[in-house]
């Protein structure tokens, strides 16, 4: 199932995922070591790697809603889908409230100490089953993936099918310009 919302033939949702998940779980990484040796400008870069990874998990999200838009309803796909973008709903509330947490925090700035670790850690783990979710819906049930992807297939930049053939215009659809 091929998606729409496209950047240079690729898909923009995959882009976009690395960002927050190596944020968020960075920002856990930091905090985590933290409390073994004191370092405070380890706690002020993962409370600002927070902030980077919400923004950026919100924008994943938009274009994530996008495609499972897109996936055809009473399939497992759009089943998998809910679980996987509901679940990043939750770890990028959960990485708010640790964050939020943290703000008014001193002696350092920023302390992740109590409710905010855990919540980070609860978010971290959660991500690596959405992330799975995510393998199994590209991996397995080929959404996002072109139809007719091959081992040769020409670049997405070239203006081909996957097949070689030139690519046909895009009709244009009801309610677009």
């Amino acid at each position: 199932m091929e998606n729409r919302a496209k950047l240079a033939g690729h898909t923009i949702h995959p882009m976009l995922i690395v960002f927050p998940l190596g944020l968020l779980a960075t920002a856990v990484i930091f905090d985590i070591i933290y409390q073994f040796d004191k370092n405070a400008e380890l706690v002020t870069f993962s409370y600002w790697a927070i902030v980077a990874g919400v923004i950026g998990g919100l924008l994943a999200a938009l274009f994530g809603l996008w495609d499972w838009l897109l996936v055809p309803s009473g399939t497992r796909a759009k089943v998998i889908g809910a679980w996987h973008g509901g679940g990043n709903v939750v770890i990028v509330a959960l990485f708010i409230i640790a964050w939020l947490l943290r703000r008014n925090e001193t002696s350092p700035k920023y302390n992740p100490n109590g409710l905010p670790i855990v919540l980070e850690i609860i978010g971290a783990l959660i991500a690596l089953a959405t992330a799975w979710l995510g393998g199994e819906l590209v991996q397995r049930l080929g959404v996002g993936v072109d139809s007719g992807a091959n081992l040769n297939a020409p670049s997405s930049l070239s203006g081909q099918t996957t097949s070689g053939e030139p690519r046909a215009p895009r009709r244009k659809t009801r309610g677009t310009a």
